[in-house]
């Protein structure tokens, strides 16, 4: 366990527990984010998975440093998942844009 994790989870429950619609639980061990009964984010490592649709999610991950793919447990996620790291998790307030575009997405998403 990371000593970054209390953090992280502290930080995104204030950003996002005030959103419309969103609670969190955990699932497989990660502390997740839903909307609509659908995950869209969720804590991994010292990072946050994001789920977005595939064309951003490979643009973010080619436009800014601080975004890979997201590997839960080092299994390989989806093209609609990326994992944003950030030293201080303070600076997700920074990716708020993206945190609603991953809600947004994930609440109107056709479930397959």
């Amino acid at each position: 366990m990371h000593s970054t994790t209390p953090s992280i989870k502290a930080q995104l429950d204030a950003l996002l527990l005030r959103l419309p619609g969103v609670s969190a639980r955990k699932i497989n061990g990660l502390d997740a984010y839903f909307v609509s009964d659908k995950m869209f984010a969720c804590i991994n490592g010292s990072g946050v998975g994001l789920r977005l649709p595939a064309a951003v999610a490979t643009e973010l991950q080619f436009s800014r440093d601080n975004t890979s793919a997201f590997q839960p447990g080092g299994i390989a996620g989806t093209r609609e998942w990326v994992q944003i790291d950030r030293a201080d998790a303070a600076d997700y307030a920074k990716d708020m844009e993206l945190f609603q575009a991953a809600l947004d997405f994930v609440k109107n998403a056709r479930s397959r």
